[in-house]
């Protein structure tokens, strides 16, 4: 009996979804404001970066911005551009795989800037290797930086939001933090984690009634940042998957996050691939056929 009940209310939640995308579909929600808000961006130096873009969007909305990376550099130059277009910015030379490092600077953000309300965790390293031509010292890098930053930035930053009940996290994955493809087990191992921890936070956060803490994770297909050169698809799915630009894709991640959308994936055929994999995950089709054709199709 209670395994009935469980599944008529999760029948009865599934339609209430469906009902309510129904009407964000007809009615679109407004966009939420971020002028005043304090938005802490993680790899904002590169040029070509996703970071850079996210912090010039934000600027344009009226954000305050505080930036980090480890090339101080490149960050001045963001911190620039930024202020051109009448935002406050504040640069700060932090390596996020180091602990440390993380919970200093974050100390130093609040006595200078204030409270950070909006977290965007971008920074990311990618060795482009087999793992057998990697070194420990590159995998240790890559899940210090594409993984266990996200926990001590969080931990820096969230305990406030709880506080305040306001506030959002975003989390930078990648559609490899869902499928796995070869020659890059180190950057699939990092991003399939942060989006596990990702998952498991905003489940945290649910669990405790913490409503007014939004969470959104963005898996973009792979972008143009010279990142992933060399790194291809099927010949013949090269039209409907080419590597997307990076301005398109944070004004599309943008829109997301200020709507409060707790998933954004880029392409929108990128949302059928995770729903048909975690169709394909339940336990009638464990032999995972169709995960491998998923993968054959799409990797």
């Amino acid at each position: 009996m209670g395994v009935l009940i469980d599944f008529l209310l999760l029948t009865a939640k599934v339609v209430g979804y469906i009902i309510q995308s129904l009407v964000r579909w007809i009615k679109r929600p407004t966009e939420k404001r971020v002028t005043n808000e304090i938005c802490l961006i993680t790899g904002t130096a590169s040029a070509r970066g996703l970071g850079r873009r996210f912090a010039l969007e934000l600027a344009q909305r009226g954000a305050t911005l505080v930036l980090w990376d480890t090339d101080t550099d490149g960050n001045e130059k963001t911190v620039v551009q930024v202020r051109e277009l009448g935002a406050k910015a504040y640069a700060y030379t932090c390596d996020v795989s180091q602990r440390e490092d993380v919970y200093n600077t974050a100390e130093r953000v609040r006595r200078e800037v204030g409270d950070v309300t909006i977290l965007i965790n971008n920074a990311g390293v990618v060795a482009g290797k087999p793992i057998l031509q990697c070194s420990d010292e590159i995998l240790e890098r890559t899940m210090k930086t594409n993984c266990h930053a996200h926990f001590w930035t969080v931990k820096a930053f969230l305990p406030k939001m709880m506080e305040m009940d306001h506030g959002h996290i975003v989390t930078i994955a990648g559609s490899l933090g869902l499928f796995a493809t070869a020659c890059m087990a180190d950057y699939c191992a990092s991003k399939f984690a942060a989006v596990g921890f990702h998952e498991a936070l905003s489940h945290q956060l649910k669990a405790k009634r913490i409503n007014g803490v939004k969470t959104t994770l963005v898996c973009p297909y792979l972008v143009d940042t010279g990142m992933f050169t060399g790194c291809r698809i099927r010949q013949e799915l090269d039209a409907l998957l080419s590597p997307l630009k990076p301005d398109d894709c944070v004004k599309t991640a943008m829109k997301g996050i200020l709507n409060n959308q707790p998933i954004i994936c880029i392409p929108r055929i990128m949302y059928f691939a995770v729903v048909l994999k975690h169709c394909c995950l339940d336990r009638h089709f464990t032999d995972g056929t169709f995960v491998y054709m998923l993968h054959t199709l799409l990797l």
